[in-house]
């Protein structure tokens, strides 16, 4: 049996240029569903655009993740990590 992961990701919005932080079990899925209007606070904001994610092993430690990543500090760093000019073209 594989292992099973937790991802933390991180959508740009290409309509109004801002992020959207969340966690998943299945990455491909879930970011699938954003683009077709599925999930309720992403569905005016498509397209959207996978532009940073983390893997953890622990559930808890993804959502962890996730509410870091959505302070000042997170958003901080992934202005360092990520350029979002390049990603938004």
């Amino acid at each position: 049996m594989g292992m099973k992961f937790y991802y933390t990701y991180v959508l740009l919005s290409l309509k109004d240029k801002k992020l959207y932080i969340g966690y998943a079990d299945d990455l491909i899925n879930r970011i699938s569903k954003h683009n077709a209007g599925d999930v309720e606070s992403t569905k005016n904001r498509r397209p959207l655009k996978l532009i940073y994610y983390e893997a953890c092993l622990i559930k808890e430690k993804a959502i962890k993740r996730e509410k870091q990543l959505k302070t000042g500090f997170g958003r901080s760093y992934l202005k360092k990590r990520v350029n979002y000019a390049t990603v938004a073209e």
